[in-house]
Parts: C-alpha cells; structure tokens; sequence
C-alpha cells in the first residue's frame, strides 16, 4: 500500500510588508504519496515557489501542518529537521545552485558531510552517481567547465547522494535548451520508475502533463483543482 510521505494540510504562508499581508499561499492542501510523480504547476506569481519550499520543508507554515514521513515538523528542532529532511528529501534547484569551488565530485559528496559517512563510503557513492548520470569522466571538472545540461546532471547526482525517497526539483529545465531539457526529465523519469518519488515545481503544462501523474494547479496561492492520470485520461479529483 502506498501512503503518503509528505503532507500539508491547510498550510499558508503569510508575509507582512508595512500595513499590507502578502498570501503567498492560502489554505492548501497536499498529499504525496510514496512512488508518485507530483507537478506543482501554476504561473509567475502563483505562489508554486513558496509551496515548493513548504513541501520540501525548507518552510515552516504560517499556519497549518506539514507532515515528513509522518512527523509534523512544526515540532522538531532545526538540527532535527535538516537531518530528516537531508535523508528524506534530495533538491534540484533551476540555477543548478552548484559550489564554484567544487568539482562535480566534491559537489556530489557535499551532502553526505551532514550524515555521518567515511570518506571511502562518499568517494564510492560519488563515482556511482557521475556514471549514472553519465559524466563519469567529468568527476574532477569545475561547474564553470560544464555545460548547462551537465551542471543540471551534476545537480540530480548530488540530490540522490543521500539516496533519498523524495526528489524535489525547481524548474529543474527552465535553463536548458529543449533537447537537454528533455534528457534532464528522461532521468527523472528513470529515477521513479526505480521507486522515487518525484515531485516537479514547473509553469510548463506540457512537462507536467507528460510526465506527472499527479498535477496540483496553484492559483493565487490555492489548489484550484488536482488532475491524477488514469492510463491515457486526466480526471480532475478536487476542486
């Protein structure tokens, strides 16, 4: 049975500038269940951003709860939840988000430095994660030695560094061209064949319609509607 792994339920994200509330997100309500591929989908100012960074627990709600594997993280300590959240969810970032000191192999192994692993452990799983992104010959290159598309591939290794359930990707081709972008999806669609879950923050209706599974269509920082594919056919779930 398939459960969910992460949960928000009725969650807003209030910013107060002077007098005025900004509602980056207003009462909505999530479920990502283990295995599935998830789009957040919505426009430039629709509020997918901050539902992004919500889901990923890199937020904590103005009001509301959000569930990590079951465990509300409005009650863990900041140490507690990064060390969760570092097993639990890997990011992939638009701007790749990549340390120009680093080289692609360094970049990969940076976040095992947070979950107590010996060097030769982080060595062997960096070197498997370049050949499965195919740059094995690339591990000792700088970001400003790769093209876009290898950055972008050198992002989705270091987000499986943890090998965690939960990848969780910004825009993740909004800085490729179409071919590279489409390899990028290639891979993430591999990853949930082999039992990732997937989530996708995109404003492009064809990424997520091809791909997802699961579309949560942000207006106005709500859930306008949730779509879930059965075979062929979209079905619009809630409204």
């Amino acid at each position: 049975m398939k459960h969910p792994i992460i949960t928000l339920k009725n969650v807003s994200k209030y910013y107060h500038m002077g007098d005025t509330t900004v509602k980056a997100v207003d009462g909505i309500t999530l479920h990502i269940d283990q295995g599935d591929f998830v789009a957040i989908m919505g426009p430039s100012g629709s509020g997918k951003s901050t539902a992004m960074n919500l889901t990923g627990s890199l937020d904590i709600p103005t009001a509301g709860q959000i569930y990590l594997d079951g465990q509300d993280i409005a009650h863990l300590e900041e140490s507690e939840l990064a060390q969760l959240r570092g097993k639990k969810i890997g990011f992939i970032f638009q701007s790749f988000n990549l340390i120009p000191n680093l080289t692609a192999k360094e970049n990969i192994k940076l976040p095992m430095l947070f979950q107590d692993r010996d060097e030769e452990e982080k060595d062997a799983k960096a070197e498997q994660l370049l050949t499965l992104v195919e740059l094995s010959d690339r591990g000792d290159h700088y970001p400003n030695q790769l093209s876009g598309g290898q950055q972008q591939r050198v992002a989705i290794a270091r987000s499986l560094a943890n090998d965690p359930e939960v990848i969780l990707a910004d825009e993740p081709t909004g800085n490729l061209d179409t071919k590279t972008g489409a390899k990028v999806m290639g891979f993430l669609d591999q990853l949930n064949k082999q039992g990732k879950t997937i989530i996708i923050i995109t404003h492009d209706p064809d990424k997520a319609l091809t791909h997802a599974r699961t579309i949560y269509w942000i207006k106005d920082g709500k859930v306008e509607k949730v779509t879930k594919k059965t075979g062929t056919s979209w079905k619009e779930v809630r409204t």
